[in-house]
This record gives C-alpha cells, sequence and structure tokens, in this order.
C-alpha cells in the first residue's frame, strides 16, 4: 500500500513540475530573445506556441500570413523557434546574403532512426561530408555526360509505363490510376540508374520487399511529430513515429545491404572493364583526395544515399506528374496545345524522346507552371541558423529553424499575375527557370543547399509527361468528375492530390 502510494504521489509530482519547469524556461528564454527585434508573427499560446495556427496545410495558412506580417514571419511552434520567408524579395535576400549563416539542417526525430541522418546528404551539416558528397553528384554522377549515357535506360523504363497504361485500359477497360503507374515506373527506372536493376517487378520478390519499405519511409516520415516540437518527449515517441521508421528503415536497410553485397561479390569476380557502368559503381569508385576527405565511403552511408535517391527521385517526380495531368485534364484547351505541339515536333509513329524536350517550348512551360502552383515539398528541407544572424532588419538566434515557404513565393501577386490560374503560356516569354537563379520559382531550392538532382528530374519530368501525352488521348472518367475538380491537398513526405487521379486513356491516333 505505502509503495503504490508513493508511486502515484510520485506521478502526481511529475505532472505537476514537468509543466512548471517547461513553463518557466519557456518563459525565460522568451525574456531573453525578445529584448532583440525578432520579425513580426501571430501572437502565441503559452508552452504551444503557435502549433494550433497552422491548420492542416500549413503552407496555405502561412501563405495568409504575409498581408498582416510581411514577408518574413516569427513562430514558435511548441519549444522551436521559427522564421518563415514567404516572398521571392525575402528569398534573394537570403540566398544571396545570408546563404551560409542558414545552412545547417532541422532534422526531425524519425530521421535519426538507424542514423539516417548521418548518412544523409540532404540532412548533413554544413562541413566536409556534405561537400564530399555534393561533388560526388554534381562532378561525377549527375553531370550531363553521365546523364547521357544513361538516356536507354529511362526510355525503357517509359517504354513499360507505356505497356503497363495500354494493357490497363484494354484489359480492364477502365480508368487508370495515373499517379501509381508512374511512381512504379520512376521507381524502376532509379533500380536502373543506380543498381542496374528492374525492382518492381512481379517475378522479383526483394524488390517487393524494397519497395514496400520505401513506402513506408515515405509515410512515417511525411507525419507531424509532436516530438520535434516538444524534444523533452523524445524518450516516450508518443506517436510510434519513430518504432516504426526504426522497423522500415531496418528492413530497407538490410535489403540495400544486400545488394551492395551482392555488387561487391560481383566486382571480385569480374574485371574492372566488365563492370556495371551505373550511380552505384561511381558510388564504390570515390577515392577522397584530401586530408579531411574520408578515402572512400562506409557501408553505412553508401546504403543511406541510395535510398535517399528512392525516396527523392520517386516520390517527388510522380506527385508532380499527378498534379500536371490533373490541371491538364481540368484544362482541356491546354491539354490540346500540348498535343499539338508533340504532334510538330515529334510527328507520328515516332516516341517521344529526350532529345525533343528543347524544342517543346510549351512543355516545359507546363512542368513550370505545374510547380509554381504544386511546388512538391512546400516548406523546401528545413534549415537552422548556425549563428545569430542580421536578416532583412530583424534578429535571427543561432538554431533558429527556416522554412522557404515555396508555395507562397510561387503565388505571389507581385511576382505573378492571376498567381491561382494554371497558365502555361505566362512562362512562353519569360526566362525563369527553376534552376536556383530566379528566386520567384525555386522548387528545388537555391544556394549551396540547391537539390543537387536537378538534372535528372527536369529529364524525368519531361519524358515522362511527354511520352504519356504524346502516347495517349486523355480525358476524365465520369464515375471520378468530382474526384479529378478536387485539387485539394494532403501531407506526407510531399503534397500530394487528396483523391488520387484516375484518368481514361486511349490510344493515340498518331502512334
Amino acid at each position: 500500500m505505502e509503495l503504490e502510494f508513493a508511486g502515484r504521489f510520485l506521478v502526481w509530482i511529475i505532472s505537476i513540475l514537468v509543466p512548471a519547469v517547461v513553463l518557466h524556461l519557456h518563459l525565460h528564454r522568451r525574456k531573453t530573445i525578445s529584448r532583440q527585434r525578432l520579425p513580426p508573427g501571430p501572437r502565441g499560446w503559452p508552452v504551444f506556441g503557435n502549433m494550433f495556427d497552422l491548420g492542416e496545410m500549413p503552407h496555405k495558412t502561412l501563405m495568409g500570413l504575409k498581408r498582416q506580417y510581411g514577408s518574413v514571419v516569427w513562430l514558435r511552434l511548441g519549444s522551436i523557434n521559427t522564421v518563415v520567408v514567404l516572398t521571392a524579395k525575402a528569398a534573394a535576400e537570403l540566398f544571396k546574403n545570408h546563404d551560409v549563416a542558414f545552412a545547417d539542417r532541422t532534422i526531425t526525430e524519425v530521421m535519426t532512426a538507424q542514423s539516417y541522418e548521418k548518412g544523409s546528404l540532404a540532412l548533413a551539416p554544413y562541413g566536409t561530408y556534405w561537400r564530399v558528397m555534393k561533388r560526388i553528384m554534381t562532378v561525377e554522377m549527375l553531370v550531363t555526360k553521365r546523364i547521357n549515357e544513361t538516356v536507354p535506360v529511362r526510355r525503357k523504363c517509359a517504354d513499360v509505363l507505356l505497356t503497363w497504361i495500354e494493357n490497363e485500359t484494354t484489359v480492364g477497360g477502365s480508368s487508370v490510376a495515373v499517379a501509381r503507374f508512374v511512381f512504379l515506373s520512376l521507381f524502376n527506372m532509379l533500380g536502373n540508374l543506380i543498381l542496374s536493376r528492374d525492382l518492381v517487378d512481379p517475378e522479383s520478390r526483394i524488390g517487393s520487399e524494397f519497395f514496400t519499405a520505401m513506402m513506408g519511409l515515405m509515410e512515417w516520415g511525411g507525419h507531424p511529430n509532436i516530438v520535434d516540437v516538444f524534444p523533452c518527449l523524445r524518450w516516450l515517441d508518443p506517436q510510434g513515429l519513430k518504432r516504426k521508421m526504426n522497423r522500415d528503415l531496418g528492413n530497407t536497410y538490410e535489403i540495400v545491404s544486400g545488394f551492395l553485397k551482392e555488387r561487391m561479390k560481383e566486382r571480385e569476380a569480374e574485371g574492372a572493364e566488365s563492370r556495371k557502368k551505373d550511380f552505384l559503381e561511381v558510388l564504390l569508385n570515390f577515392e577522397g583526395n584530401g586530408k579531411d576527405e574520408p578515402q572512400t565511403l562506409s557501408e553505412h552511408e553508401l546504403i543511406i544515399i541510395i535510398m535517399e535517391i528512392f525516396l527523392a527521385g520517386s516520390e517527388t517526380t510522380s506527385s508532380s506528374i499527378e498534379w500536371a495531368m490533373t490541371e491538364l485534364l481540368l484544362k482541356p484547351e491546354t491539354m490540346d496545345k500540348a498535343k499539338a505541339e508533340l504532334a510538330q515536333v515529334v510527328g507520328p509513329n515516332r516516341k517521344f524522346e529526350e532529345s525533343d524536350i528543347d524544342n517543346c517550348k510549351y512543355l516545359q512551360a507546363i512542368i513550370k507552371e505545374t510547380l509554381r502552383l504544386h511546388p512538391p515539398i512546400p516548406f523546401l528541407v528545413p534549415r537552422k541558423a548556425i549563428h545569430d544572424t542580421e536578416f532583412m532588419g530583424y534578429h535571427i538566434p543561432q538554431n533558429t529553424q527556416l522554412f522557404i515557404n515555396v508555395c507562397a513565393i510561387g503565388r505571389d501577386p507581385e511576382c505573378w499575375g492571376n498567381p491561382s490560374s494554371f497558365r502555361p503560356e505566362r512562362f512562353l516569354n519569360l526566362k525563369t527557370e527553376y534552376k536556383g537563379h530566379h528566386f520567384e520559382l525555386i522548387p528545388f531550392g537555391a544556394g549551396r543547399r540547391i537539390c543537387a538532382g536537378i538534372p535528372l528530374a527536369h529529364r524525368m519530368l519531361h519524358l515522362v509527361l511527354g511520352s504519356l501525352l504524346h502516347a495517349f488521348d486523355w480525358g476524365i472518367d465520369r464515375d471520378f468528375d468530382d474526384d479529378i475538380r478536387d485539387t485539394r491537398e494532403r501531407m506526407g513526405v510531399t503534397v500530394r492530390k487528396l483523391k488520387p487521379l484516375r484518368a481514361i486513356a486511349r490510344k493515340s491516333q498518331l502512334n
């Protein structure tokens, strides 16, 4: 009885003291910070800050704060100080004059599962490892020469996608789940580029297991986690997200480790001249060229980088294709213009090729307009202040989290006329690109930590969308008419369409 009473008393004391201590520390920190000139922002709740102000679609909610507070907004998300950039002007100031000061990353709790963050390029601290991996990606792996060498690989996977869709419409006689087929084909495309193998194949048990485990990573990685705003709860993992991430990441890790071991055996048995020419070989052939660099990449680093390429390449590209197809189906006249251009450039009895991209200006405009209205990751990968910084006339304390709201920037009426309308024509007379130099369109980021995969993403986006539009005549399935017109979003690793797109595909008369 005494032990039971003592236990209850201890729980009661903790339930009172812990919130009291958290509140005291919060008020003390707020008093200290308030002596500096912080950016303006909505007044938050004690302890919880502005958590309840974000709504289900934070990028849309925060977009509306610009009218009241301006280009830069200050938030407190639980115990985490956060600053949000909402305009192209503020983004230009950030990337031109303060890029290094905000070059670190905010790392969510689930991303520490299996020490993922220690091998990731996207999450790596701004330092030696990040420089090494960025150099491998941009100088050795994703250069134009190597991307040109892998054109047949992407062509083959695009052909498989078209065959899947044709078989689905012929056999099933129904509409097509566009995003599903595109995602599977992109997954295979990356499997061939990285590992020289198809991964989504009914005959491949390992490939199917890898795909299933990767889908789990995308799900848990996109869930809001209370632990990220109240780090003191890490030991509890109240939503179980870290446990689930550890499970699926562990399964994925084991499968990729098997791929690596298989490749190492092949390398031992074969000579250098007969080795594969895929991205994995680039990683395995790395040799450091400085005293501060590692001489080779560890097995852990290799595994994480492979997983990261799959995560970044398949989900973001497939979500963009789904949004592009949705917008085109809702605007048939725009779809007709795109198909007319493809008919003129490509002609009948020929497939759309990557070499056609430069001649398809309207197709390029469609991709840009899709990325403007529907950036895959609306806050990009959150950054973090390395040290106290003066930005836009405001004091930003060290370790402040930074969100760059590229959704708000892409819909800023100061940059774009009719910003909520899908009008690819706006880009026909503009030289605006999404490669980090034009800050009104930065779906892949900008500055030192811009996405290293832009050259490959550019090819994949245009190849897949151009192939779909040229090979098939698309129409709305009346059974799913309301779903197509419903352009609400759902948050995950990327922002996808809430109700997945289903559309009717008929073989084009030109082919």
